[in-house]
């Protein structure tokens, strides 16, 4: 018996685990919900192993086909997965993080009264990304790339009875929603133009160049809308400029969620997409220069913003859309094994730094403002020494995960686009900058308590008092310290482990250096200059000399600026206010009265009511209850109809 007919359970198991906690969830033990819940992604991750080893030994892709989906009018959409190295690679990262943060969410979310429901949307999420990752068809991938987006929705809103948590999940639903327009056009520009959903069958045409499927030529014009359409949806499913502004206000939800969201499933799926269609996107040159401009772009403005931030999730969340755009400098530079090579060691450092956070959270009694910590490292040391491997990795410390993929990506931006790497490593030494203020802010130097100062602020601004936070600290269960090793341990041997991965996904990718030689090659070298610079810079101003930051920022007026724009996330969401939502708004108002009010409100409603109303009064004059006057309109009736009848017989 072929044992690939079983690999539909790979999605199937997580999905089967939402299914009963959303149906009986609410009447079983907790210890059961978190069983069945952790038990289908643990089960799935196994078998992703299993099948990518079979992968690795057989050569062959595996394809598990389930039937026709639908079939109407000659447009036949079949309901298969398919696992090449690519999708292998994906599923089992997906299982494998998202398993940890299954377990992991056990301790975080125990005492929180929505525990089954919790449980069921998060193996809904996981469930919906499978799908889209191991979907042999772009519509299957479309009902998967759905399936996250209904799933984030849920998750981020999570706790809907806040005002603010119910409206960052209409903003990621509604932001997404825009991207996935311009994603749905691509899809149909697709058929039409390739006359196939099937995505090796895409590539192959566009690797080709000249004749679809259906025997029509590709014309320019379809090689340049259908991979620009479907980056459209890329930007807003992975949070690319201007389509970024969802992702730091979906830290309202869970820290789990965030982890799921920003480290294995969500935001990785357009730069999946775009790795998918590769030959798509090769086809497309100027195309892959939008990619790789906005990719940079992001990665830097991103790690602007994230300066400035106090919320110690949104630090790491603007962290998360300036590594995102790494990977989509990579994939428009053409080097798709890199970008997913990136993608896989930021999921590991990632998800450990965002787990972290949520342990600091914990142990802080739901404390956020980094302003009302410092001193963390002597009361939670096991928290602090994971954070501190999670940040050494992803600042790009030598022989640790990040290192590698980053290098990787700045190694072909200086072959290709000085520019490009010129703007990448100046987003090299941000990261760096700003994730080791994190920690110094978090762990380093004394508890911030009443009339102790916020410890960073405005450049010449006020300081503002804040009050440690009332109640014991301590460290976080070990049901949650337990992923975060396994996660450290990753972030620490990733790069060296999956060092060929790059190669395993793109056969074109031919690799420069080998583990040791990237360390001293031109591009190594200089990637270590920036990390140890940006992190020397937050040590100084943060814990050496906080005095000298001060100084320095009093007698600087750009300083300030530059400050205030950084903090105010470059006033993006105040201009789509201005912009965008406002004049909407404004023409809802209008719509509203013109429509509601006056069309179906006085026109329809009122004005049908008064007309009703003048015809009976009218017809109500002739019902005068006397016998002449009926007998009078009974005569005059009938001699109207008799010279009717007398004019029609005369006109033959």
């Amino acid at each position: 018996m072929n044992a690939t007919r079983w690999m539909f359970l790979i999605p199937i198991l997580p999905l089967a685990g939402a299914m009963l906690n959303g149906f009986v969830g609410r009447r079983l033990p907790r210890s059961l919900v978190a069983l069945v819940a952790c038990g289908g992604p643990i089960a799935s991750f196994c078998l992703a192993v299993l099948w990518f080893f079979e992968l690795r030994s057989s050569g062959d892709e595996l394809v598990n086909w389930l039937g026709d989906w639908f079939a109407l009018a000659g447009l036949d959409v079949p309901f298969g997965f398919r696992l090449d190295n690519l999708s292998a690679v994906m599923a089992v990262m997906i299982t494998g993080v998202g398993s940890l943060i299954h377990v992991y969410s056990v301790g975080y979310m125990s005492k929180d009264a929505g525990y089954a429901r919790y449980f069921t949307y998060l193996n809904l999420f996981m469930g919906s990304m499978l799908i889209l990752v191991l979907a042999d068809n772009i519509v299957l991938l479309f009902l998967g790339w759905e399936g996250v987006g209904l799933c984030s929705y849920l998750l981020i809103g999570f706790w809907y009875e806040d005002e603010a948590n119910a409206r960052a999940g209409k903003k990621a639903f509604i932001v997404n929603r825009i991207g996935d327009f311009g994603f749905l056009l691509g899809i149909l520009l697709i058929y039409v133009t390739h006359g196939t959903f099937d995505l090796r069958q895409i590539n192959t045409d566009a690797a080709g160049g000249v004749v679809s499927a259906s025997g029509l030529a590709i014309s320019d014009v379809a090689k340049l809308w259908i991979p620009l359409l479907l980056f459209i949806g890329a930007t807003g499913k992975s949070a690319q400029i201007p389509l970024h502004v969802w992702l730091p206000d979906a830290m309202a939800g869970p820290t789990p969620v965030s982890a799921l969201i920003h480290a294995a499933t969500m935001v990785t799926s357009g730069v999946y997409m775009v790795a998918r269609l590769g030959a798509v996107y090769s086809a497309a040159p100027s195309v892959m220069l939008v990619v790789a401009v906005i990719g940079v772009v992001t990665a830097l403005v991103a790690g602007f913003i994230a300066m400035s931030q106090y919320d110690i999730k949104k630090v790491l969340a603007y962290s998360t859309v300036s590594q995102l755009g790494y990977m989509f400098l990579a994939a428009g530079l053409g080097a798709y094994g890199i970008a997913i090579f990136h993608l896989v060691t930021h999921a590991f450092f990632k998800g450990l730094l965002f787990l972290g956070a949520g342990a600091v959270i914990h142990s802080l009694h739901h404390e956020q403002d980094m302003r009302r910590m410092g001193g963390l490292r002597k009361e939670l040391p096991v928290t602090f020494a994971l954070m501190l491997i999670g940040t050494l990795a992803i600042a790009g410390c030598p022989l640790l995960a990040g290192f590698y993929s980053k290098d990787a990506i700045l190694e072909q931006a200086m072959e290709k686009n000085l520019i490009l790497w010129a703007i990448g490593a100046a987003t090299a030494v941000l990261t760096s900058f700003y994730m080791f203020r994190l920690l110094a802010m978090t762990f380093l130097g004394e508890r911030r308590g009443a009339g102790a100062h916020a410890g960073d602020h405005a450049p010449g601004g006020h300081h503002d008092d804040h009050h440690a936070h009332a109640g014991p600290v301590k460290e976080a269960p070990a049901v949650m310290l337990a992923p975060m090793a396994v996660l450290a341990g990753l972030s620490i041997c990733g790069g060296i482990v999956f060092h060929d991965l790059p190669a395993f996904v793109d056969s074109a990718h031919v690799a420069a250096h080998g583990v040791l030689g990237a360390l001293v090659s031109p591009s190594g070298l200089l990637g270590t200059v920036f990390f140890l610079g940006g992190a020397w810079a937050a040590w100084f101003f943060f814990v050496k000399s906080p005095a000298t930051r001060e100084a320095v920022a009093s007698r600087n007026p750009a300083g300030r600026v530059l400050w205030r724009f950084s903090h105010g996330k470059l006033f993006v969401d105040e201009l789509y206010d201005a912009l965008v939502v406002r004049p909407l708004d404004v023409l809802s108002q209008i719509f509203y009265l013109l429509v509601d009010r006056l069309l179906i409100d006085v026109v329809l409603v009122s004005g049908t009511s008064f007309c009703a109303r003048v015809v009976g009064s009218t017809l109500r004059l002739l019902q005068t209850g006397r016998v002449p006057t009926y007998a009078g309109w009974l005569v005059g009736g009938a001699v109207v109809l008799l010279i009717v009848i007398f004019m029609v017989l005369n006109g033959r």
